[in-house]
């Protein structure tokens, strides 16, 4: 049985090959061995809209009711709302079955402790130790979990978004791109509950079309959308939904570097920054970083992985994290993503200052920066060879103090990811081509993708 194991965003795999029914078992009775105390313990269960989905699901619920644990359903909705049930409902864990937004054919589990955030390495290492030698006596029928159907938790998801504008949004046409994913019914819903006329694709989930033809990672189909609807900004979501990107009048793409430049300038001007410290990771631009020190604020570097940005704000006292590609935390609303508390809280900010999201287009001017995805055989001890290592420090020198290097292996796919950003795209250019090449001689890889970040997104 193949056994996945935790990246930086849960389990994932092809659903049925990879994440078997009967590895979801194990994974829920794990789960359920780590987090639970036996029975009588409470776990909530979210999806997206896979048609694996409830597959997965029913497996992963029957491993946690196997060991005594109570399991209430929320059928399709976001992260953001399982998130925030898991932690509103007192549970002791919650689980969204989701692969984010990877294609149709994958699905994966995340696991969130009863804070609603995302469990910590340690954690997840005793439940992948346990997934591969579960053992523990069974309990008999009086004694395991029920399934059930939770009542009422996107009701109460909905209201709490609601208040989070006050000062609502009427008068706004919003382009929305919701994947065909989690947030299908749920986002349109809330923003025209708010008074905004909503214009919106990726609404016909199908169990086989989500993140196929746009969606957060895809941002030209809203940028589209938002041109062709004279949209005053468009909102993208991920399957899941715990990620947004946003789109301005003219089409022009604002990453997770934009919006929380937007938010952080916004609340600092009014006074309401008690830290100074923005959370960002190792992809955050430099541009973005010049920007926050001109406001009086600072940028600090988390790794790669909303976990990891949590962590840093809470050591820090930050009030906002996040990453190029959406993710973005406000740690006073929730430990995790939440890209419906992302759109909220930009468009908060616009309708407070009466400006348009193309107006911040100029905040700042990103540095060139350039991502390459090297595929390869395996993902550990890429960098030990003597070709890749002189290509490093060789690279690394050549930027010097006009930018930086970020090599590192993906925890969710077999490649290595080059971000190389410099002053001088030219510059840029030369030190990543000589990673890239090493990696590609030395690893037998092969180019992926190349994307420009410049004014695109991160991973």
């Amino acid at each position: 049985m193949s056994r996945p194991k935790f990246g930086t965003d849960g389990i994932r795999g092809v659903a049925g090959t990879q994440l078997t029914p009967e590895l979801a078992l194990l994974v829920g009775k794990a789960v359920a061995q780590v987090l639970a105390s036996g029975s009588g313990s409470r776990a909530v269960m979210g999806r997206d809209t896979r048609k694996s989905g409830s597959m997965v699901g029913a497996a992963v619920a029957a491993g946690l009711a196997s060991r005594g644990v109570d399991v209430r359903t929320l059928g399709i909705v976001p992260t953001g709302l399982a998130s925030f049930e898991t932690r509103r409902g007192g549970f002791d864990l919650g689980v969204v079955i989701s692969a984010s937004h990877n294609p149709a054919e994958d699905n994966g589990i995340k696991v969130l402790g009863p804070s609603g955030a995302k469990l910590d390495e340690d954690s997840e290492q005793e439940i992948e130790s346990l997934i591969d030698d579960f053992r523990a006596d069974p309990l008999d029928g009086l004694a395991v979990g029920g399934i059930e159907l939770a009542t009422g938790a996107r009701e109460r998801y909905c209201q709490w978004l609601e208040s989070l504008v006050p000062e609502g949004l009427a008068g706004l046409r919003i382009a929305m791109d919701c994947a065909h994913g989690a947030a299908y019914e749920i986002a349109p819903s809330v923003f025209r509950q708010l008074g905004a006329e909503v214009v919106c694709v990726g609404v016909a989930p199908d169990g086989l079309n989500i993140n196929a033809e746009g969606g957060a990672t895809k941002p030209h189909s809203i940028q589209t959308l938002t041109q062709e609807s004279r949209a005053d900004l468009g909102i993208s979501f991920d399957g899941d939904a715990d990620r947004a990107v946003f789109s301005d009048s003219l089409g022009r793409l604002f990453n997770g570097d934009r919006m929380m430049a937007i938010w952080a300038g916004h609340w600092r001007r009014e006074g309401r920054m008690a830290s100074p410290s923005v959370v960002g990771t190792v992809m955050s631009n430099g541009g973005f970083a010049r920007y926050l020190s001109a406001n009086g604020l600072d940028l600090q570097r988390a790794k790669v992985g909303d976990r990891n940005v949590t962590r840093m704000i809470g050591e820090l006292g930050a009030q906002i994290g996040g990453e190029q590609s959406g993710h973005v935390i406000f740690p006073e609303l929730g430990p995790t993503g939440d890209g419906l508390v992302t759109a909220l809280e930009l468009v908060r900010v616009l309708k407070r200052e009466g400006k348009s999201l193309a107006d911040h287009f100029d905040d700042f001017e990103p540095w060139p920066q350039i991502l390459v995805n090297v595929n390869t055989r395996a993902n550990s001890g890429w960098d030990k060879g003597p070709k890749v290592s002189s290509s490093l420090s060789s690279a690394t020198a050549r930027v010097g103090s006009r930018g930086r290097v970020v090599v590192r292996a993906s925890g969710t796919q077999p490649m290595v990811r080059v971000m190389v950003e410099a002053d001088d795209q030219s510059l840029r250019d030369e030190a990543c081509q000589e990673i890239v090449e090493a990696l590609c001689e030395e690893l037998g890889g092969t180019v992926y993708s190349t994307v420009d970040l410049t004014y695109a997104l991160g991973d």
